[in-house]
């Protein structure tokens, strides 16, 4: 019967037939070995949802089942709770240990590029054209490569004079603050130093996306800036809006409106901005080398909207003036917390450069001990503890385990810092891990460890080098120019961060006392004005 079949066939109608079954069978081998690997494990689900937990600082509690079920496991990602997050429908996987993060973010980074869907942050808040939210492809390997083109380390040291200038407003900002609420006393207890971290942040984005310096933090722009980051930060939260697990919910009238209202003001603030340099650029005035400058001059090449032109450079905002405010701030908290490291640096400082004059940028490479505080403070408390979420675009098999293709895939910052292989103790601030010395007797800064508190792979955050390259020259000035100590009134919480996506320190208070003094008859008072004549020319 069968050979009556096949003789009654044509030789075409048999090709394609025996080329279907050959395919078939194929797909069907890959299909058995991927399915027949298990997944990571986790912990078993506590509904039919899957697994529920707080979804405040989640990055704590990926961090505790990491300790019980190993660098890599996974949960069932599900509805969001007002107060929980469920997982049930499609699996997140969470990497927590330095190796694995290597084996799986790094080495596979091509097959994790991708972006899960955001309906709320991503297609709502902004319009489906911000960078870091952005699906893979290659409309994103675009505007990345655009994006890096003004913040890569070679970039960035053209911006050096920026920078600098902003820092010594900073510093400036310091001892106004003094002048205004304490004048008079040796020391001052600062309410206000996130705030003056925050205005050089957005100063030197300013100036780096448009050509232009806001002069205070309370500049109109400057607060418009930081509302933006902190609706975004917001909107980010793991939980923060169902909708990114239940998109029906879009349709339903109202439900995304105070979003469709972030949008028009931020969009708004973008093209504004953006605009004011076109306008400058008609009139053929001479202004400032700057990442909107470029866009205007190469939007064609691009390919750009004038509204994806105008959030690419709004995207310089979230690479650079977010991360590197906390950052900034978190430094001077890990000083002011470990008073003993404070005071290693500030060794090295007068040791290197003394008392004559403030550090540069120059003078880095001679400064290893700083380069090592900014880093363990990274990793200490990293400013994108949690990570972004990363979406397989293809069946990953790691040490015989299977990470789906489609799956979530979440590099825990927070817990690839805390890997005890690597970091032992990993709670204590020591900045001594990442220094070695050589066969001389030298101390230098190790280049064999990471603890990625930007990011992994291909989605790494633009705005690394340009934080990295701001909190240790603030870092530097600051311990230069001040002691650093606790409010006794106000002990400093080193857990009370932000629920947003890049978390910033809850307020806290910092005591600053200049590390100068002048002769005044018979006492000696410390040298306020003294530090600020030692900022007039700083830069110049």
């Amino acid at each position: 019967m069968i050979l009556e079949l096949l003789s009654s066939l044509s030789r075409t109608t048999v090709l394609p037939l025996a080329g279907l079954s050959i395919i078939l069978y194929i797909i069907s081998k890959r299909i058995k070995a991927s399915t027949s690997l298990p997944l990571p494990p986790g912990p078993p689900a506590d509904s039919i949802w899957g697994n529920s937990f707080d979804a405040a600082f989640c990055y704590r509690r990926f961090e505790l089942w990491t300790q019980e079920y190993g660098p890599v496991f996974s949960l069932r990602q599900g509805i969001p709770g007002q107060k929980t997050l469920s997982f049930g429908g499609t699996r997140t996987i969470i990497i927590g240990r330095h190796r694995a993060a290597i084996e799986i973010m790094e080495k596979h980074g091509a097959d994790i590029s991708d972006r899960p869907n955001s309906v709320a942050a991503g297609d709502t808040l902004s319009g489906g054209m911000r960078i870091l939210l952005i699906k893979s492809g290659d409309k994103f390997k675009k505007l990345r490569k655009a994006l890096q083109s003004h913040l890569q380390p070679k970039s960035i040291a053209s911006y050096h004079p920026v920078l600098t200038q902003s820092a010594r407003q900073h510093m400036f900002d310091i001892i106004e603050e003094h002048n205004a609420t304490s004048k008079g006393t040796s020391s001052f207890v600062s309410t206000r130093h996130q705030d003056h971290a925050r205005r050089y942040a957005a100063a030197v984005v300013m100036a780096l996306a448009y050509g232009k310096v806001p002069h205070s933090y309370e500049d109109p722009e400057v607060q418009a800036v930081n509302r933006c980051l902190t609706r975004l930060g917001y909107a980010m939260r793991p939980g923060a809006w169902k909708v990114d697990v239940l998109p029906f919910l879009k349709y339903i009238p109202g439900y995304l409106n105070e979003l469709k209202v972030g949008h028009e003001e931020e969009l708004g603030l973008f093209k504004s901005q953006l605009q004011e340099v076109r306008e400058k650029m008609a009139r053929r005035e001479e202004i400032p080398a700057s990442f909107g400058k470029y866009l205007i001059e190469t939007q064609p090449m691009l390919g750009l909207s004038d509204d994806e032109t105008a959030y690419l450079a709004g995207s310089m905002f979230g690479a650079g003036s977010d991360t590197s405010a906390s950052a900034i701030s978190v430094a001077l908290m890990a000083a002011t917390c470990y008073p003993e490291a404070q005071r290693v640096i500030q060794d090295e400082l007068d040791g290197v450069i003394g008392r004559g004059r403030p550090p540069t940028f120059s003078d880095q490479d001679s400064l290893p001990q700083t380069m090592a505080f900014v880093h363990e403070s990274f990793r200490w408390r990293p400013v994108t503890s949690g990570g972004f979420p990363h979406r397989a675009t293809k069946d990953v098999i790691w040490q015989g385990y299977l990470i789906p293709k489609g799956s979530t895939v979440i590099g825990n910052v927070w817990s690839v810092g805390r890997d005890p292989d690597l970091f032992p103790d990993p709670e204590r601030f020591d900045h001594t891990r990442w220094i070695a010395t050589n066969e001389k007797g030298q101390v230098k800064l190790r280049d064999d460890l990471k603890s990625y508190p930007f990011g992994f792979g291909r989605r790494v955050c633009p705005g690394q080098h340009m934080a990295t390259a701001s909190t240790f020259l603030n870092l530097a000035l600051v311990l230069w120019a001040f002691n650093l100590t606790s409010d006794v009134k106000n002990p400093i919480d080193t857990y009370a961060f932000t629920e947003s996506a890049n978390a910033h320190p809850m307020p806290f208070n910092i005591v600053f006392t200049p590390r100068v003094s002048v002769k005044q008859g018979d006492r000696e008072e410390k040298g306020w004005d003294i530090l600020k004549e030692a900022f007039e020319t700083y830069g110049f």
